[in-house]
């Protein structure tokens, strides 16, 4: 399981042209899950991303987390993170996870970050989604599980 995430000013994403998730100050999180993933990886990363230190602290130094800041999640879903791009000029896709399968777990993922964290927002599972952002710093980190 990826997660990409990225410290922002703000982000939202939009399914049809309607606001599905926006957050202000906080971190957008991208996902993506392979055919071995489990509900337990999808719940270590939430409390990874949620525990991450990447925002200032008083003396300039990332030392506190979303939490601590009392910021935004935004969760999305984006296979392509886990494509396979080392041979080649296409991706492969073969790693992920099948689509009813990811859906399970992603939404799982979600459900147990807004349980864990009262300012969780996400995307729709496969939809096709715009994703507009201010990365802060630019901050971008990839955590694996």
């Amino acid at each position: 399981m990826l997660g990409l995430i990225q410290r922002v000013n703000f982000a939202k994403v939009e399914v049809d042209k309607n606001i599905v998730g926006e957050i202000e100050h906080g971190i957008l999180a991208l996902i993506g899950l392979e055919s071995t993933d489990t509900q337990k990886q999808a719940e270590k990363l939430i409390q990874k991303i949620l525990a991450f230190r990447i925002f200032d602290d008083a003396d300039g130094k990332m030392n506190l987390s979303v939490a601590d800041k009392n910021g935004g999640l935004l969760l999305v879903s984006q296979f392509t993170l886990v494509a396979e791009t080392d041979k080649g000029t296409r991706p492969g896709f073969s790693r992920g996870m099948p689509p009813k399968e990811a859906e399970l777990v992603f939404n799982n993922l979600v459900n147990f970050a807004k349980e864990s964290y009262p300012k969780v927002q996400s995307g729709i599972f496969g939809a096709n989604m715009q994703v507009t952002l201010c990365n802060d710093g630019p901050v971008t980190f990839t955590l694996k599980t």
